[in-house]
């Protein structure tokens, strides 16, 4: 009987680490997925992530990409958020999503639409006290399908913790 019950936990503790090393496995390659995200993050858009919050909203007209300095004081961090944001807002307009495609190491989704449908997509700078946003707007139905996807896989990519639903509409 003592046989069977080593045996039972045996087997019952290499199910158990058979089960958890695939995850743990899965979640160190997500942490260095992230941590070379940020790094590439980090050069390309000119400030250190750790010093700043990332926000992306969505709206019912498209939504925004919002960065703040952590410290109100860090006017490096502000300066450099701004001359980036503004530099979005221009190169987006312009159907140009090289930046996210470098620090993401892909396309992320929504661009190819919001690069064809360009046109349509509204991106207006504004800089705030902190740092900056880039408000992006459009009434083209399939436009704005591909900014809420871009901005969902920001959310995911960054880590933001930003709502990816729009929030219900009242009732009347």
């Amino acid at each position: 009987m003592r046989t069977d019950r080593k045996q039972i936990l045996s087997a019952g503790a290499l199910i158990l680490i058979s089960a958890v090393l695939p995850y743990s496995s899965f979640a160190q390659s997500e942490d260095a997925h992230h941590h070379e995200m940020v790094a590439r993050g980090d050069a390309e858009m000119g400030f250190d992530a750790a010093k700043t919050t990332h926000h992306f909203l969505l709206s019912d007209s498209g939504g925004a990409i919002e960065v703040s300095a952590n410290d109100p004081k860090d006017a490096a961090s502000r300066e450099a958020i701004q001359h980036h944001l503004a530099h979005i807002a221009r190169q987006f307009q312009a159907g140009d999503f090289e930046i996210p495609m470098l620090v993401h190491d892909q396309v992320p989704p929504g661009a190819p639409v919001m690069k064809r449908l360009k046109a349509a997509i509204s991106y207006k700078y504004v800089p705030t006290d902190r740092g900056a946003r880039v408000v992006i707007s459009t009434r083209n139905r399939e436009a704005l399908s591909a900014i809420h996807d871009f901005l969902r896989f920001q959310i995911e990519e960054h880590r933001t913790g930003d709502p990816t639903e729009l929030p219900h509409s009242p009732s009347r």
